[in-house]
This record gives structure tokens, sequence and C-alpha cells, in this order.
């Protein structure tokens, strides 16, 4: 159970050359592993666990490119690489790994199904280019920001319903606040739409929604604009950096005195769009400007525990901060001179190369892949497959568990596989049991004959035995009788 950091690490705008996602040890720093051949920008990697039997995988779109490289936690070398219809400006997969979704600079969302390489639908979701794309955490919707200051909510059931792909995708609602280019988006827990959202725009404001009413709770305004921030598990407080380097804590409950009730915890915020809480720098009580980095900040994320911050920068650098006391712990350097484009904090996988845990018990390495095969990644369709939605459902049905399963063949076909097998085996143990039980009976006959027969021949020999001294021997009469 080690947490580990996922970090991607890209060339800086000035200077060229080939970037690398690494695993670091949160504790320590230490590089546990690396895959090299990727150049991504903000928001276009994404990654699912490894869990349930199956091998996780990364999924990463090259900057400047229409390619979507594939890695699996097993290998330090690229699995393969996937075409994309056009280059996207962001990439998100779901955390169950069961859909994949694009945004490119046009305004235009894609989304595959990765097992089996579907493309589901691909629509115009937006007029400008789109920053940010984010599933909920149950993978029910499907969340976009954008350059034109919009934020529009999917649901992913009407977006890959059969019934509606010859329809424009309508969203289930438009978050439309914000003036100015939305740059990043947190979902908070809860299935869909009884959870929140946090919005960030460059408008200076962090907005938070309450997607079940689809109505804004509260407005944040800060000095600076915001490019990035993280939210705590919790939900209690949530962190918002800004370009120049500057990251404000803000608090979303506090402790309120009462004369009668003694001190209470009440909610920040929540009355709707007149709702506007100023975050200052200058307000040193509130301790609302947490840290000054004095480099630009490219992501946030807090660890697993929730006891650390770790920021990344334009120039290479991980901060690390612990939230308590605000004070920086250590700084991991390795990709010094490049950029950080994306972190994210996990448990080590099991499977990770170099790494195999020692609980699988497998011989080397290369039985890594047997004990915990790869997570199926098919290369995506480039365009829309109409023929994808005119299966019978059985076909249907047997063709997707082909896909999630390549090992093994739908429920259905192998129930009735199994049923006609057992069915063969009854009639051939049937037969078999029938000459078994002819054999016995005429054994058994036989004996039977065999043994009535010996036992007449002793009867008959025993008589004549009796007879023979009765002819033979003197007969003696009594006085009054005559022979």
């Amino acid at each position: 159970m080690q947490e580990v950091v996922l970090c991607a690490a890209a060339p800086q705008a000035s200077s060229s050359g080939s970037g690398a996602i690494v695993l670091h040890d949160v504790q320590t720093g230490t590089s546990l592993a690396s895959f090299k051949q990727s150049n991504s920008g903000p928001h276009c990697i994404s990654f699912v666990e490894t869990r349930d039997g199956q091998g996780g995988f990364i999924l990463a779109a090259q900057h400047e490119k229409s390619i979507l490289n594939v890695y699996n936690f097993q290998k330090h070398q690229l699995a393969f690489k996937i075409i994309l219809p056009e280059r996207p400006s962001c990439l998100t997969v779901d955390n169950s790994g069961t859909f994949c979704a694009g945004g490119t600079t046009q305004g235009r969302i894609y989304l595959w199904e990765v097992a089996s390489g579907i493309l589901y639908n691909s629509w115009d979701a937006h007029y400008r280019r789109i920053n940010v794309l984010t599933f909920t955490h149950d993978g029910a919707a499907l969340i976009s920001g954008s350059e034109d200051s919009g934020v529009s909510i999917w649901s992913v059931a009407r977006i890959v319903d059969e019934d509606t792909q010859n329809e424009l995708p309508t969203p289930y609602c438009t978050l439309s606040d914000h003036t100015l280019p939305v740059k990043d988006i947190v979902c908070g827990l809860g299935a869909f739409p009884t959870c929140r959202v946090l919005t960030a725009s460059l408008d200076h404001t962090v907005k938070l929604w309450d997607l079940s009413s689809q109505s804004l709770l509260t407005t944040f305004y800060f000095p600076k604009p915001i490019s990035s921030m993280v939210w705590d598990i919790t939900e209690h407080l949530f962190f918002a950096a800004s370009l120049d380097g500057s990251i404000y804590q803000v608090n979303l409950f506090r402790q309120r005195t009462e004369k009668h009730a003694g001190q209470t915890i009440e909610a920040v915020g929540g009355a709707g769009v007149s709702d506007l809480i100023r975050v200052a720098d200058e307000d040193s009580n509130s301790r609302k400007c947490l840290i000054t980095v004095g480099q630009p900040i490219t992501v946030l994320i807090i660890s697993l525990t929730s006891s650390l911050l770790l920021v990344g920068t334009s120039t290479g650098l991980i901060h690390i901060y612990d939230i308590a006391s605000h004070q920086l712990l250590r700084i991991i350097s390795t990709h010094k001179g490049m950029s950080i484009s994306h972190l994210a904090t996990m448990l080590k996988p099991p499977d990770l190369v170099g790494h195999i845990s020692l609980s699988l018990g497998l011989g080397s390495s290369a039985d890594a892949k047997d004990i915990i095969p790869m997570r199926p990644v098919v290369p995506f369709h480039r365009i829309k497959d109409s023929n994808a939605y005119d299966y019978p459902e059985a076909e249907f049905q047997r063709d997707y568990a082909f896909f999630v399963q390549p090992d093994a063949i739908s429920t259905s076909e192998a129930s009735s596989a199994r049923v006609a097998r057992l069915e063969v085996e009854v009639e051939n143990l049937r037969e078999q049991l029938w000459k078994a039980k002819g054999i016995n009976d005429v054994m058994w006959e036989t004996i039977v004959r065999k043994v009535m027969t010996q036992e007449k021949r002793e009867a008959v020999v025993e008589g004549e035995d009796v007879e023979k001294p009765k002819k033979k021997g003197k007969i003696n009469l009594l006085p009054n009788q005559s022979f």
C-alpha cells in the first residue's frame, strides 16, 4: 500500500526534445518507473489503475499531433499508438476505464469505448477550443469547459443511446456564468446529478455549482486569474493557483460562536448567483493565501491521505507541502528544465515493471502479463460506424462480451454450450450404464444357472448313495409280517 505520484513532464515551449511519464515515491521522490516517448500538454493524460484482476493503462495525447500513446504498467516501452481523427486539446477516461472522451481545438468532442474502439458519437459541443474534460465519479456524465467561457454537462447514457444516434446531442445543462475561458474543472464525490462541481476561469473566479438543481451556489473572486485548482476529497476546502505562482486556500466551512449554542460549524456561501466571496492576498488571518511559489504553476494535486499538497511548475519542479503547517517538505527536481503538465496520486500498481508485488507469487516480471492481463484497449475508430447500431440484441451482447473479455465468450453462449456438453455427457453415461447393466444381468444369470446345475448334480449323487445300501442289505421281517 505505497502511494506514488504519476508525473508527466514535457519540453518547455522554447525547447525541443521528448518528455516522459514517471512514477515517483511520494515520500522520498525516488523514481520508480519511467515511460518514454511522450510529450503531452495539460489535461491530455488519463489513466486507469490496476484492479479487478486486470492491469491498468495510461493514455497520453501527444502535443500538436493526432496521436494517442498507450502504455501499461508492466513494461517501459510504448504499447502502441492510436491515430485520432483530429488533434486533441484535452483527454479523459472514466474511473472504470469504459469510455474515453477527447476534446479538440475546434470545440468538438469524441466519445469512444475503450475495450472495442467504437466511436459512439462526435459532435460540436462548443464554439471554441475545449480546455478540459472530466467524467463524474460514477461515469454517468461528462463535463466540458471551453475557451468560449461555457461549461456543459453531457449525459453519457444519452450519448451512447442507439435511438438518439441520428440526433445532435444536447447537454443536460449549461453553466454559463463565467465571462472568460474556463481553465479547470473538478467534480466532487457522489452519483450524478447529486454531485457538486468547481469551475475555474481566467475571469478571476472559481464557481461552485449544484448539478441536481442546475444552479450556482457561490462565486469566489480572486485577485489574479485562476489556471488550476484541486478539491479536498472531503469537500471542506480547495486550492486555487494562478500562473504567477500564487496559491490560495479557500475553506468551505467555518466556525461560528453563538451565545447559547457555543461554537458551531457552518458552510460558507450557498446563497446563489448574488453570493460573492472575495479572496484577498493580504488577508493573512484567514490564511487563504497559502503559498507563493515564485514560479508559474501548471498543476495542483492533493495526496490520498489529504495531508500533502503537490505543486507542479513550468520549470519542471514538484513542490510538496504539508497542508496543515504550510511547510515545504521537499522538492522533486528530476524533471528540472522541463514543464510539469500532469500530476496524479495513486497506489503503486502491483504489476509495476521492476516492482512486481511479491504477493502475486510470480517467478519473474515476465509472468505478470499472465497473472494480471492488460485491460483491453483497442485502436479507436476514426469515423462513426452506423452499422454498429444495427446489431440484434443477442449478437451485440456476444460481441460486447468478446471485446471486454477477449479470452471468454459471452455468458449466455457459455451457458448454452455447457448445457449441450452436459446433455451429451449424460447420454453417454446412460448408454454406458445400460451396457454395464446388461453385462451384469448376463453374468448374474450365468452364475445362477451354474450354481443351480451344480446343486442338482450333487443332489442326484447323494440320492444314489442312499438307495444302493438298501438294495444290497439284509431285510428283516416282523413275526406277523410276510413278504
